[in-house]
């Protein structure tokens, strides 16, 4: 057998090898899908492998994530959240609306305005209360402006967010929560804070 012919045959040899080497990783990638989407499951590290993926029209492979329903959330029940406002000097403090109806563990957010209508700039913060009491545990506030002190200069408006979450677990016998705010000056005597109910709203909410 001549030089060239040897040469051929390890050629031919080789190329087999490398074929086989390509076929087994195509069918390695290829067994690699089932077996991700069953770790995944199994762990819950990907919620891709437990949801569909859905655009508009019911096409799939698409842009918008078909996530499981939120079960923190109890849509069995309505609670009733009316929000007072009670200012100690002269200044205006209100809520933008004096109600809202919400589910248990269902994020919400209510605006408050805040007015220095003094001839000064003023310091001021506010404090919070509830009812009823046994409600204050469940009442979470994620945003707040009666987590700091705030500086207004004479004349001053500034609009403040309220973001806050009911724990599922209050008492299914409260049907209905008073949160009231009290704003007074900082430097001077702080007030007791609000009895929720009893106490009227400093100025007409703004639409």
């Amino acid at each position: 057998m001549g030089f060239g012919q040897r040469l051929r045959r390890e050629n031919v040899r080789m190329v087999g090898k490398l074929a086989i080497v390509a076929g087994g990783m195509f069918a390695f990638g290829y067994a690699l899908v089932p077996l991700y989407r069953a770790i995944c499951e199994v762990t819950g590290i990907n919620v891709l492998a437990r949801s569909e993926l859905e655009v508009p029209g019911g096409a799939k492979g698409g842009a918008q994530v078909k996530l499981p329903a939120n079960t923190q959330v109890d849509t069995s029940r309505t609670i009733t959240v009316e929000f007072d406002a009670n200012a100690r000097g002269l200044w205006e403090f209100a809520p933008a609306q004096r109600s809202m109806q919400v589910h248990p563990g269902e994020l919400h957010t209510v605006m408050y305005e805040f007015q220095n209508t003094q001839n000064r700039r003023m310091a001021a913060q506010a404090i919070p209360s509830y009812a009823p009491q046994q409600a204050a545990p469940y009442f979470n506030k994620l945003e707040c402006f009666c987590f700091n002190q705030y500086t207004l200069d004479a004349g001053e408006k500034k609009h403040w967010p309220v973001a806050f979450v009911i724990d599922p677990k209050i008492s299914k016998d409260v049907k209905t929560i008073t949160l009231s705010y009290t704003f007074f000056e900082v430097g001077g005597k702080t007030p007791a804070a609000p009895t929720a109910g009893a106490t009227q709203l400093s100025a007409e909410p703004r639409s």
